[in-house]
């Protein structure tokens, strides 16, 4: 007589997380470590699973949000002994790869859109068009650079400078993240850090990915065609699905959009 005890056959689950969206801070719909940490807590916690999967598909965005979400993720990966797999859809790309590299693998699809290691700053400018409407601008400051790179005023050159000195000074952060994480996996043959992005095979060809593949096809050749997937997905707030704010979400919107667009998605 043989005897089957449960919990010595219990089948293997895989935690999905799933990461979609623009990363900022406070914004409805987009990711931040504020809104995440509840969702990424239980995914590494809940059920003891097998592994973490992460299901990326982001353009990128806040530097300091996206440290703190892979942060958060690398501390419990290491606290629970559990491996952190990444699967990427259309892009990770700029802040979207440094949650992809909070993983301990990185896999993506051929048409997948990778990289874009750099930082970015993008605003408008309109002293000319105040000066067309008679329009006169008044700014009174204490502390010579209170007013730094006020869009109503002439460019100044000793702001951009400064702020040129801020964005290498976030570059370098990023790109020492990424060569903790990849290693010696990452290709000399050209310069990665540089902004550019890549399709997915080659990605794998430069060592910013570990390879082709999707999550169900690869999780059930890791821990067999059993396995079970339990999903912890951001709940969209019941205002914001009534329409209650639905002139910020509009902007939001067309900012992602236009964060998207960057990378032809």
């Amino acid at each position: 007589m043989t005897f089957s005890i449960p919990f010595l056959n219990k089948t293997p689950t895989v935690a999905i997380l799933r990461l979609t969206g623009t990363i900022a801070a406070g914004g409805r719909g987009q990711l931040n470590d504020q809104t995440l940490a509840p969702y990424i807590e239980k995914a590494f916690s809940k059920g003891k699973p097998a592994a973490v999967a992460l299901v990326i598909n982001s353009p990128g965005g806040s530097p300091v949000q996206s440290s703190l979400i892979a942060a958060r993720i690398r501390r419990l990966a290491d606290d629970k002994k559990l491996p952190v797999l990444a699967f990427v859809e259309d892009v990770a790309a700029s802040g979207g790869y440094w949650l992809a590299v909070s993983a301990d693998e990185i896999w993506v699809d051929p048409g997948s859109i990778i990289g874009s290691i750099g930082v970015i700053s993008a605003g408008f400018g309109a002293p000319a068009f105040l000066e067309r409407q008679g329009l006169e601008r008044r700014v009174y400051t204490a502390g010579k650079s209170k007013s730094t790179l006020d869009p109503f005023r002439p460019e100044n050159p000793e702001d951009v400078g400064r702020l040129k000195t801020i964005l290498d000074q976030l570059h370098n952060v990023f790109i020492n993240h990424v060569k903790t994480r990849r290693g010696t996996k990452l290709s000399d043959e050209q310069d990665l850090f540089s902004g550019e992005f890549w399709t997915g095979q080659r990605a794998v060809e430069l060592g910013l990915v570990d390879g082709i593949g999707h999550l169900v096809p690869l999780m059930k050749d890791r821990f067999g065609d059993k396995v079970r997937f339990r999903s912890y997905d951001v709940k969209r707030n019941i205002l914001t699905r009534l329409g209650t704010s639905m002139v910020q979400d509009a902007f939001t919107g067309i900012e992602e959009r236009a964060q998207f667009a960057r990378f032809g998605l």
